[in-house]
């Protein structure tokens, strides 16, 4: 049974595990089911499938639906939203292993 509950636990702490229903899922950021589906068209995201075929989100993948809500409220359009998204990503990833590349240069 100690097992059973740290396997259940850790699911619960892990940001990729397709915890939320498509109905959860938007209810949580106050969108509609077609603005999730529309950014799975858009590669934004890509929800797993449940057994049945139904779209489960992730914590990870319900921010980055977040952070697209903010842009497109801002007037910006779902293609450049994403392209943002990944290109605001792709530097922080970069920004990163720079950071853990270079040479610790304190005294």
């Amino acid at each position: 049974m100690g097992e059973a509950r740290t396997a259940l636990s850790d699911r619960f702490d892990d940001d990729d595990y397709p915890a939320y229903s498509m109905g959860r899922a938007a209810e949580i950021l106050g969108v509609t089911p077609a603005f999730l589906r529309s950014l799975g068209a858009a590669r934004l995201i890509e929800p797993l499938r449940s057994a049945g075929g139904h779209r489960r989100y992730s914590r990870r993948q319900l921010r980055l639906a977040a952070r697209a809500r903010r842009l497109l409220d801002q007037g910006t359009p779902l293609d450049a939203a994403c392209r943002i998204i990944s290109l605001e990503d792709q530097l922080e990833e970069a920004l990163r292993l720079n950071a853990e590349l270079r040479p610790n240069t304190e005294p």
